[in-house]
């Protein structure tokens, strides 16, 4: 029998949702999303003809997102200085959030906190959004994206 001291103990020691946490959204989501994006995103880059600095931006963000959630999740284990959540959302938001998604479910780490999972899909959806408009004028406006100094040392 339980009596209301002990439930209320084991509330205040359990209790994730005084802390903002439930339950971790599907895997399934996060690994559909990256094959999607995985797919999306080359055949766009070569349909648009987008210039090279895009790909490699989104490939250096995502290992740093990577790295940033791994320090993090370490950070946590330890009791050590953690990573700021505005940090990894801003690594997200430039585009490392598919190494960030990644690295959420290598890690099981950011996958509770309900206000950091909304503010995390959020940057993904406005950095789809932005990405979608960089193709648009890159398939309009061809040879605009190209950054000056990089096509001097003829890279596109």
């Amino acid at each position: 029998m339980t009596t209301g001291s002990s439930r209320s103990t084991r509330l205040d020691v359990g209790d994730h949702r005084s802390r903002d946490m439930s339950k971790p959204l599907p895997s399934a989501l996060s690994w559909t999303v990256l094959c999607g994006f995985a797919v999306a995103f080359p055949v766009a880059y070569v349909a648009a003809d987008l210039p090279l600095w895009i790909p490699a931006l989104y490939l250096a963000m995502s290992i740093g997102g990577f790295a940033a959630y791994g320090v993090d999740k370490s950070a946590a284990k330890a009791g050590r200085g953690r990573v700021s959540e505005q940090t990894l959302l801003t690594v997200g938001l430039l585009g490392g959030w598919p190494g960030a998604l990644i690295a959420q479910q290598v890690f099981r780490h950011k996958t509770r906190k309900r206000s950091f999972r909304r503010m995390f899909w959020f940057t993904i959806l406005i950095n789809v959004a932005v990405l979608s408009g960089l193709v648009y004028v890159a398939v309009t406006e061809p040879g605009v994206l190209d950054l000056p100094f990089l096509t001097s040392f003829g890279v596109t």
